[in-house]
């Protein structure tokens, strides 16, 4: 990341009011953290908790000022709206449940929007902010952030420019191991918003990590699903939401693809894995060693790229801070979509064209075709795996 073209296009950062992520949120942190990074955002207007007097205190303690530290979102909005220094971007990272109605409201407040996904709890919701993120012309993002590591990115760049040749095949995993225990979560402690459907969404593992793999899919290889056959349920006993998900996959191109996804994987940490093969070879990418992209030919020797090592490209290069040898990892690829969306915000703001590759962060769009890709999954789990139609994003 060179220069700061925010800064270039409206002579200051963006404003960025933030609601939710407040204390002992983990992807609050990381939100802020991706905002600050690149010197594209400064937090000037919060709601970090629906306990007025928390989020008090802990907006005092990331240094926004007493009268825009706001009880409640709909305050936020409508006190930012009006404000000649008020916010540009809002950022959303409250319990699925509240993204589509803050998503709604912010739009229509005239703010950009950055929201942790999923978009939304259903496909309904989430094809309503596409449709008014359309009509408004507004930037909306959607952070998937493992679209941000500079080797996922290479790894696209490598088959939009055909290093593949034609898809074939592709396989992703997401096993994570947090949820193994039939003590989670605890008896008689309360029930913790992702366990609550309607809080959390018809699927807990699908909206949690399973739109993680299934955008990475899309993402790499640029195809969609068009069909599926899966099996959701839960491996630990008693439990009443999904922990476990399975699927095979048909895609628009005619490839065939195998989904797989689970928290109850009993000491595993955090294995995002993908394989994707083409008529002229196969890459390899998993998260807990992010900076090796393996690619294997059909017919040459085995190799291994890294970040701003050789052959890198430039959809990779603007991804990477440091220089070769050094790794880069979460942190910077949550960065890597907020500063896209910076650039993009800014152009918008200053009606200038962005660099073309500051357009690759996902979008309302993506939303859309995570949870219809959710729902479908969901639905052919009831028919006993039946083949369902898993059609494109808006």
């Amino acid at each position: 990341m060179d220069g700061n073209p925010v800064i270039e296009m409206l002579g200051r950062r963006l404003r960025l009011a933030v609601i939710g992520g407040g204390p002992g949120s983990f992807i609050g942190a990381m939100h802020r953290s991706a905002a600050r990074l690149d010197d594209r955002y400064e937090v000037v207007a919060a709601v970090l908790s629906s306990d007025p007097e928390r989020s008090r205190k802990a907006a005092g303690a990331l240094g926004v000022a007493s009268d825009r530290s706001y009880d409640h979102a709909e305050a936020l909005l409508a006190a930012e709206a009006v404000r000649s220094d008020g916010a540009d971007v809002v950022a959303i990272m409250t319990p699925n449940d509240t993204h589509h109605s803050y998503a709604l409201a912010a739009l229509n407040a005239g703010f950009d929007v950055i929201v942790d996904k999923p978009v939304a709890n259903t496909l309904a919701e989430a094809v309503e902010v596409f449709e008014l993120v359309e009509s408004t012309g507004l930037v909306f993002c959607l952070t998937h952030n493992y679209t941000g590591y500079p080797m996922v990115r290479q790894a696209k760049a490598m088959v939009d420019e055909g290093h593949l040749g034609v898809i074939r095949l592709v396989q992703v995993e997401y096993v994570q191991g947090g949820k193994a225990k039939v003590s989670d979560p605890e008896p008689g402690a309360g029930l913790p918003w992702r366990y609550d459907p309607a809080r959390g969404g018809p699927s807990l593992v699908l909206g949690d990590i399973g739109t993680h793999a299934h955008n990475l899919v899309r993402f790499i290889t640029g195809l969609e699903v068009s069909e599926l056959a899966a099996e959701v349920g839960a491996i630990v006993p008693n439990r009443l939401v999904h922990d476990y998900a399975g699927a095979l996959l048909r895609f628009d191109n005619g490839a065939r693809g195998n989904f797989w996804v689970t928290q109850a994987a009993a000491g595993v940490e955090n294995c995002l894995r993908i394989r994707v093969s083409g008529t002229k070879g196969t890459l390899e990418w998993m998260q807990e060693q992010p900076t090796a992209l393996i690619f294997r030919p059909i017919d040459r020797p085995v190799e291994i790229r890294t970040p701003n090592g050789p052959g890198t490209l430039p959809l990779s290069a603007r991804a990477s801070r440091i220089v070769a040898g050094h790794p880069e990892g979460f942190h910077e690829g949550f960065a890597n979509v907020y500063s896209d969306a910076a650039e993009v915000i800014a152009a918008r703001r200053s009606g200038r064209d962005p660099d073309p590759l500051a357009k690759h962060f996902p979008t309302a769009a993506d939303g859309v075709a995570g949870l219809r890709f959710v729902e479908a999954a969901v639905a052919s789990s009831k028919q006993g795996g039946a083949w369902m139609p898993s059609g494109p994003g808006k």
